[in-house]
């Protein structure tokens, strides 16, 4: 142990600490940039053509635009912030631009991440190692969607509100109707924050009526029940629970200004309906446990209730020697914790809304540990000016291993062409551009963002856009794609002209047979067909 202790001084060198954070996110950023994920991610596509669309039109749609199947349905542009900046990127800098937009925005969760782990734990060490963890658990398993974008926010939001928690100033959290009115512009993932600030404001809703309860009954039941909920450091009836709910309807009403108003809100319920999606789509689907991300996010929920678990312990109170006081089992921390779990757990997509939550009551309880064992943090507050030349120092060796690994994994337009080559149909678009055949086009699911961009003279027949088609029309093309019998009778594949599809699905195979169509393009990526001349009427399979 003295051994260790003598390395404490160490470990708070500030050059030492650059390196080490700037490691981390060199690591990061190393990984985003040698996957290529923002270019071989099928829905970049459609945000990239959407955002084009806001850009020329000066407004977000309210139909579904660039879809020849369902082009007249409703549809709410809920991620248009997203793909307007994403459409800049573009149209500024090309394909690098939508490469390293993608990278920022992943080094930003990662940052945010550390950021909320260093302000709850109040030590360095312990928030960088945590946040690797964190980040391996689930960060690249997704690629830099808007969904990147609030849990970022999300990350900020559970800060503030667990520095209330124990006992800082609710003033703090007067920027966050700001903070969700540009959240909700950007993804429709606020809902989550909403629910994060509601909870908070319902848990010192519950401590205070139990609190006025007890006073009231003289019960010591109730009395026991008030102090148990409370947190550590916290009070049993929280003084700010009003100006809590002020913050939480002030925080719905910033959702509701935009150009969409209320109708985020009908698409979060339309979500909630939907079934076929989540049964098909590997990402929506519960953890399979395939892979160690799955059991790195199965340790943080773990560790995070015990965590909550350590802090509600029997211990010496330092403020009356010799008393014993009876620390709270946190009820916020609890609440979000279990339902975090049945969120992430149920869906892949969503493992940060409990890794995040985990990873902050594990950093909370530590900060508590290192308090009671030497009595006082084990954090240094560096002067402002120290602070600032330390991020300085940190952004620029970052910046500059970034812009060196960058042509060592060939991160240039050659090589994002040759990545968008090999996981996208391009030879078979420009075959189809040197020997135009008439419309309208039959695609399948995966493709249909990548045609709206690569060939925008087809409208698509589906795309990623799961809110504007729903199950009944993402079940009629499923069930062509995989050439059930149902695929002879599917009015948009027989009224099209032109059929692109992925080389390995079923219908790619059946369709060479079929009396309506001929081969035109094969390769080991996509085949193409189109309509004979003279089966123009619907054809009767008996």
């Amino acid at each position: 142990m003295k051994s260790l202790l003598e390395f404490r001084p160490l470990l708070r060198q500030r050059p030492l600490r650059v390196g080490a954070l700037a490691a981390l996110f060199v690591v990061i950023g190393e990984m985003a940039l040698r996957l290529k994920y923002f270019v071989l991610d099928s829905d970049i596509w459609w945000h990239l053509k959407v955002g084009d669309w806001i850009v020329d039109h000066f407004a977000v749609p309210h139909t579904g635009i660039l879809s020849r199947t369902a082009a007249n349905r409703p549809w709410v542009a809920y991620s248009w912030g997203y793909e307007v900046l994403l459409s800049r990127a573009y149209a500024w800098f090309g394909l690098i631009g939508i490469g390293v937009f993608g990278t920022v925005l992943t080094l930003a969760v990662a940052c945010a991440i550390f950021w909320m782990l260093v302000r709850v734990s109040g030590q360095f060490w312990t928030a960088w190692l945590l946040t690797w963890i964190v980040c391996w658990s689930f960060l690249f398993n997704g690629t830099p969607r808007p969904f990147f974008f609030s849990i970022a926010l999300f990350a900020v939001t559970l800060t503030l509100l667990l520095e209330v928690n124990r006992g800082q100033d609710v003033k703090n959290l007067f920027w966050l109707p700001l903070m969700f009115w540009i959240w909700a512009n950007l993804h429709i993932q606020f809902i989550y924050g909403l629910f994060l600030v509601g909870l908070f404001a319902g848990v010192c809703v519950a401590r205070s009526l139990l609190s006025a309860l007890a006073d009231a009954t003289k019960s010591s039941v109730i009395k026991r029940l008030a102090v148990a909920s409370a947190p550590p450091g916290g009070q049993e009836s929280p003084p700010y629970t009003g100006k809590l709910i002020l913050i939480f309807a002030a925080c719905v009403l910033a959702t509701l200004l935009g150009p969409y108003t209320y109708h985020p809100y009908l698409v979060v319920f339309e979500y909630s309906k939907a079934k076929f999606t989540y049964s098909v789509i590997i990402e929506l689907q519960p953890l399979s446990f395939r892979g160690y991300s799955h059991f790195l996010e199965l340790f943080l929920a773990a560790a995070g209730f015990l965590a909550v678990g350590w802090q509600a312990q029997l211990r010496p109170d330092a403020t009356e020697p010799g008393a014993a006081a009876k620390i709270g089992l946190d009820l916020f921390k609890v609440s979000l914790l279990a339902i975090g779990t049945v969120v992430a757990f149920r869906t892949m997509r969503d493992a940060w809304f409990i890794c995040l939550p985990a990873a902050a009551c594990i950093a909370d309880a530590l900060r508590a540990r290192a308090r009671e064992c030497t009595q006082e943090l084990v954090a240094e507050t560096p002067a402002a000016r120290d602070l600032w030349l330390g991020r300085l120092g940190t952004a620029a060796v970052v910046a500059i291993c970034l812009i060196l690994v960058a042509s060592a994994v060939d991160f240039n337009e050659r090589g994002l062409d040759r990545a968008i080559s090999t996981g996208y149909p391009v030879n078979a678009i420009n075959y189809l551009r040197r020997n135009p055949v008439p419309g309208p086009l039959y695609n399948n699911l995966n493709w249909g963002g990548f045609l709206m961009w690569y060939m925008p003279d087809y409208p698509v027949a589906i795309d990623g856009r799961n809110d504007l088609y729903g199950d009944d029309l993402d079940i009629l093309f499923y069930n062509s794609q995989v050439a059930q019998e149902s695929y002879k009778t599917d009015p948009y594949l027989d009224a099209c002209g032109v059929v692109l599809l992925d080389s390995t699905l079923p219908l790619a195979k059946v369709l060479t047979i079929d009396p309506r169509f001929e081969l035109v393009y094969h390769d080991d990526i996509a085949t193409v067909f189109r309509r004979k001349r003279g089966s123009l009427d619907t054809l009767t399979f008996r």
